[in-house]
């Protein structure tokens, strides 16, 4: 994992669209300071989607975790079916 890339938000108010450009031709996160502690973190949305479809698919597979041990849930094809249009953004 890289170390994210930190400005202060006094760099992000003097030049947001250069900031943004760099976000988005990057894909990495920036970290934006306020009086030296982190206080933001700005990512590309292609990273932000990315992100959500991730923690969505790691949500089902700790449901699935969840419900084997009390014998209950969905058929392996189903499951499988769900996380295919998880992870292609169709949901």
């Amino acid at each position: 994992m890289r170390i994210p890339q930190i400005i202060p938000i006094t760099d992000l108010r003097q030049d947001a669209a250069s900031v943004l450009q760099q976000v988005r031709e990057s894909d990495e996160p920036l970290v934006i300071t306020q009086r030296g502690r982190p206080a933001a973190v700005l990512l590309s949305i292609e990273a932000y989607e990315k992100s959500d479809r991730d923690r969505q698919l790691l949500l089902l597979l700790a449901q699935g975790d969840k419900e084997i041990l009390t014998s209950e849930g969905y058929s392996l094809d189903s499951v499988m079916k769900e996380a295919d249009q998880i992870l292609n953004g169709k949901q």
